[in-house]
C-alpha cells in the first residue's frame, strides 16, 4: 500500500512584525511545516506502523530553501519525500488551489498511490480548497475535514468521521483509492525522535520539474495575483481600568449601571 501525503512549509510571524511589499519582512518571519499537515502526516505514518508493506511518500511544491522542512516529515516516519520546483514555479506568484492540486495530481498519477491524505487547510493561504479539487482530478472518492479514521485495507474502505457544520459530525464510508483531508485533533503528532533526524538526512527527496512530471509552464498560470498586504485597522470599545481591584471596583460597577447590567 501506498500513502501519498502533501506538505508544505508555512511562514510563523512574530506577533510584532513590519511588512515589506508584498511579504512580511524577513526578521519576523521564521519556517516550519504546516499544521494541518503534521496531522497528515501523523496519520499516515500509524497505518505503516499498524501494517505490513506500507510505503508512505510526502509530496511538495516548494523551493530549495524548504528542504529542511520536508524532512521533518522524513524524520517522523516518512519514508521518501518529492519536491516539485522550477524557474515557471519560482516566477508564478501566488497559486491558487487548482493549480496546486494540478501539480500534484501529477506526481500522483506516476506514484499511483492507494491513499492520499491532505491538511484540511495551509496557515498561510488558507483557501482549504487543495485537497478535495485533487480528489476531483484524480477522480478519487474524497472526503474532507476528517477527524477520525478507521482503515480496513482488506476490504479497501475508509471509515471516516467528518467534522462538519454546527458542530455536526457524519460517518462515511469512502472506497480506496481516496483522497482525504485531515483536521487537526485527529491525533497526536509526534516529535521526531534524534535516531528519525538522522535517518532523515539519508532518505531519498527527489526534485522534480514541471516537464519532469508531465507539465509545462501553462499549468501554473494561476488566475490570482496578489496586489497588496496590509494589516487591518481593529477598532475596540474597550475600557481599561487602571489601579487595584478595591480601587477600580467603583468604577466598574457604575459602568456596568450604564450599560444596563444589572444584579
Amino acid at each position: 500500500m501506498k500513502i501519498l501525503v502533501t506538505v508544505k512549509e508555512v511562514a510563523v510571524v512574530d506577533d510584532e512584525f513590519e511588512i515589506d511589499g508584498l511579504g512580511i519582512d524577513e526578521r519576523y518571519v521564521t519556517a516550519d511545516l504546516n499544521e494541518w499537515d503534521e496531522y497528515a502526516v501523523e496519520e499516515a505514518v500509524q497505518i505503516k506502523e499498524a501494517g505490513d508493506d506500507v510505503e508512505v511518500v510526502t509530496v511538495t511544491v516548494g523551493p530549495e530553501g524548504t528542504e529542511e522542512t520536508i524532512r521533518q516529515a522524513l524524520a517522523k516516519g516518512a519514508d521518501r519525500a518529492i519536491r516539485v520546483w522550477d524557474d515557471a514555479l519560482a516566477e508564478a506568484g501566488l497559486l491558487d488551489p487548482e493549480t496546486k492540486a494540478e501539480i500534484v495530481a501529477a506526481v500522483a498519477a506516476d506514484e499511483d498511490p492507494d491513499l492520499v491524505l491532505t491538511g484540511v487547510q495551509s496557515a498561510d493561504d488558507g483557501f482549504g480548497a487543495t485537497g478535495v479539487t485533487l480528489g476531483e482530478k484524480l477522480g478519487f472518492e474524497w472526503a474532507a475535514v476528517v477527524n477520525a479514521l478507521d482503515l480496513d485495507r482488506d476490504a479497501g474502505v475508509a471509515h471516516v468521521r467528518r467534522e462538519l457544520e454546527g458542530s455536526v459530525e457524519a460517518l462515511t464510508d469512502v472506497e480506496l483509492p481516496a483522497v482525504l483531508t485531515i483536521q487537526t485533533g485527529i491525533n497526536d503528532p509526534r516529535y521526531a525522535s534524534l535516531r528519525g533526524i538522522r535517518q532523515a538526512q539519508s532518505k531519498e527527496l527527489a526534485t522534480k520539474s514541471l516537464s519532469e512530471v508531465g507539465l509545462d509552464a501553462a499549468a501554473v498560470e494561476s488566475p490570482l495575483e496578489q496586489t497588496s498586504l496590509y494589516e487591518p485597522e481593529t477598532e475596540s470599545e474597550a475600557t481599561v481600568f487602571e489601579g487595584s481591584a478595591e480601587e477600580t471596583a467603583g468604577e466598574l460597577a457604575t459602568l456596568l449601571r450604564e450599560k444596563g447590567v444589572e444584579n
